[in-house]
């Protein structure tokens, strides 16, 4: 089945002139269409915006405060106006344009900074223990993994992480500590299967396909995707 476009029509680099001189075979384009145009000056980008009508958006565009301030443009058409401002705000973080007083905001997303931080400082304490010994104080995660025996996870993340399973209907949380053990209801787990089985009450389980983790905040996949 082939997959549905998000853009399904564009037009690009466009002459302002043409704009001016063929106005009604543009309209025909973009007539009560919505997307997300961009208008350059010399070359370089100048303005990002989205319109429910670009039709008349872009005519607004040659006698406006901007009328002046660009020679070309493009347009791309969308199927829905679902997404347009994430798509205008992502645009407009990348690349910074002088006509746009605003700078994209993205309300919905995680900024992922402090989190980087964080992490980083994790791994520079865990180099530094590798080259120096036990002098540098660990964190509290790590005080308690048994000797000689690693967590499962351990190889594959030294990040804390979000678990979650559905079990008849219910859902079951678990958390994966930086020392790669699990813990679910109070309890310390080495294994995902292990924590699996405990989680449903069986013998056995296969952990990797039973729990999900969030790989980004609302973004839940297939623990396997750690091995992939």
């Amino acid at each position: 089945m082939r997959q549905r476009t998000f853009v399904y029509e564009h037009l690009e680099n466009i002459s302002r002139d043409a704009l001016e001189k063929y106005q009604s075979v543009i309209r025909r384009y973009v007539r009560r269409r919505q997307g997300v145009y961009a208008l350059y000056r010399r070359g370089k980008l100048y303005y990002v915006g989205l319109a429910i009508n670009l039709r008349s958006r872009l005519k607004n565009h040659l006698r406006d405060r901007h009328g002046k301030s660009w020679d070309r443009f493009s347009v791309y058409l969308t199927i829905t106006d679902a997404h347009l401002r994430e798509l205008e705000a992502l645009i407009l973080r990348i690349v910074p344009t002088k006509g746009n007083k605003q700078k994209g905001r993205l309300p919905g997303s995680e900024d992922m900074r402090r989190k980087f931080a964080r992490d980083v400082r994790q791994s520079q304490r865990l180099e530094l223990r590798e080259l120096i010994g036990k002098l540098v104080k660990p964190d509290d995660e790590e005080l308690d993994i048994p000797d000689g025996r690693q967590p499962v996870l351990a190889v594959y993340t030294k990040v804390p992480l979000k678990l979650r399973a559905r079990f008849k209907g219910k859902l079951i949380h678990a958390r994966v500590r930086r020392d790669g053990r699990i813990r679910l209801a109070g309890k310390l787990y080495d294994s995902p299967s292990v924590a699996g089985a405990a989680a449903c009450s069986r013998r056995t389980c296969n952990g990797w396909a039973f729990w999900e983790y969030e790989r980004a905040r609302g973004d839940w996949v297939s623990l396997n995707e750690l091995r992939r």
